[in-house]
């Protein structure tokens, strides 16, 4: 497997693994869900996609309040791979706006984090 600490920043003396990343989107059906998840991980830009039950969101889009029923999907991937997989989800997404958060990987356990290592490169 790969060496996760090989796609790491110089130590970092928190001793966070600052090459891991978390990437979160929303979309409307799990149908769209699935599919976004299937092509980032068939692409590998990302090692693992999870699909959240149905959330609502509230939230201000052309000066009205509106809510809406999403799934969440949520994908672990290396920073090396992020800008890849942000051109994919706003590519295939089919909101104006996507909703794409990244979250760094604070901590994990190494032999995960060489699996999602492995599966991205």
């Amino acid at each position: 497997m790969a060496d996760p600490t090989a796609l790491n920043d110089p130590p970092d003396p928190t001793g966070r693994q600052a090459g891991f990343l978390t990437v979160m989107t929303t979309i409307d059906s799990e149908t769209k869900a699935r599919k976004l998840a299937r092509g980032a991980i068939e692409g590998r830009l990302a090692a693992c996609a999870q699909i959240s039950a149905p959330v609502t969101s509230v939230f201000r889009w052309d000066d009205a309040v509106e809510a809406s029923q999403e799934w969440q999907v949520l994908f672990k991937t290396t920073q090396a791979r992020y800008e890849a997989l942000e051109a994919y989800l706003l590519d295939a997404h089919d909101y104006d706006t996507p909703e794409i958060i990244a979250t760094p990987i604070t901590r994990g356990g190494t032999g995960y984090l060489s699996w999602v290592a492995e599966e991205t490169s």
